[in-house]
């Protein structure tokens, strides 16, 4: 049974990290808008608000979706294949993406969605009730409510579970240490690799989440790229080089990259799905120019949902969808010796397995 909608009174929010006074604004330098907010107003992302002239966040525990997800569906390819993973979010988004497939929470405001109260601590213990060996913060953007997630991540390890962020990578450099302390793997959306979509498309920029790509690789976080391909605007062949070339040039040939199929849906429900000839060609594309790891989504394909040994070129780990039909990968290695990229525990980790899941409350 899904929990009971929150019943608490009006929340005012707890006290934000991130923020400096400037006059009577708070200025928020979480993420690279560096919004400067008035009394009674909020950011950009909704959930950043002034109250009585300090910032506040008003998404801490308070998720609007909750859900028992494969891994792979994050996606997330290469860091413990076919285990279960607690995923939740919040209202509210830093972007303007005028193709969110889940706009109805992240163009929300907090008040506007159904949430529930959940603890950093009940987030855990019910994680681990679920049997499910890691929590992804996703669905709208985690960044914006960086002290929910470092509360629930800090408390996950020190249980044994990993963490995960699914992001667009809209950070400062300033704030990503401790938003990202103790989080272990992140598949970042680098939407296009021009600033033009960025700018037009997102209403954002390109290099902040460049840097954060760099940063996140340095700190040693597992890394996955995934880029949704959209039929007119970024889908150039000369574009899917560009951004291939540089994943390689800056965060390795061992990087996963996921290129994804658009289907309409909020203000760009006038574009056409995109072909599952495209997505192929782009896959193709970054495997020829040096990526070892290339794969694709919301298309069915066979090739395009294996992990392939680099060495040997054997399919180690099999795919259906989100489901893993074959792994031959053992102590994170291909069956010829080769070691494959990521994290691959070798035995079950913490929580009792049982059925069912945790409820969806999108």
């Amino acid at each position: 049974m899904p929990p009971e909608p929150s019943t608490s009174p009006e929340n005012q929010g707890v006290p934000a990290r991130w923020w400096s006074a400037e006059g009577d604004k708070a200025v928020c330098w979480l993420c690279p808008r560096y919004c400067r907010i008035g009394e009674g107003q909020s950011g950009f992302c909704f959930i950043r608000a002034n109250h009585a002239g300090a910032l506040v966040s008003l998404g801490y525990g308070r998720p609007a979706a909750i859900q028992v997800d494969p891994i792979e569906k994050k996606p997330l390819n290469h860091f413990m294949p076919g285990s279960r993973i607690f995923s939740m979010g919040t209202a509210g988004c830093n972007m303007g993406c005028k193709f969110c497939q889940n706009w109805d929470i992240s163009k929300s405001r907090q008040d506007q969605v159904r949430s529930v109260d959940l603890s950093p601590r009940a987030v855990v213990d019910r994680a681990l009730e679920l049997g499910c060996p890691s929590l992804a913060f996703t669905y709208n953007e985690p960044t914006i409510w960086g002290e929910y997630a470092i509360d629930i991540s800090r408390l996950a390890r020190e249980q044994g579970l990993k963490s995960v962020m699914v992001t667009n990578g809209y950070i400062t450099l300033r704030a990503l240490p401790e938003v990202y302390e103790f989080i272990d793997a992140a598949n970042v959306d680098l939407k296009a690799f021009t600033e033009e979509f960025y700018r037009k498309v997102t209403l954002t920029h390109m290099q902040p989440v460049l840097d954060a790509l760099v940063a996140l690789r340095k700190r040693g976080v597992w890394v996955e790229v995934t880029n949704l391909v959209i039929p007119e605007l970024n889908d150039a062949v000369t574009e899917t080089r560009d951004l291939a070339m540089w994943i390689l040039d800056h965060l390795g040939d061992e990087v996963p990259l996921h290129f994804t199929a658009f289907h309409p849906d909020f203000k760009l429900d006038n574009l056409p799905n995109t072909p599952r000839e495209t997505i192929e060609a782009a896959r193709l594309e970054a495997l020829a120019l040096g990526l070892k790891h290339v794969y694709v989504g919301n298309v069915l394909s066979g090739e395009g949902s294996t992990t392939w040994c680099p060495s040997c070129g054997r399919a180690v780990i099999r795919r259906s969808r989100h489901r893993i039909e074959e792994n031959l990968v053992r102590d994170g290695a291909c069956p010829c010796g080769r070691k494959i990229a990521g994290y691959f525990p070798p035995s079950p980790v913490p929580g009792k397995a049982r059925r069912g899941g945790a409820p969806d409350l999108q």
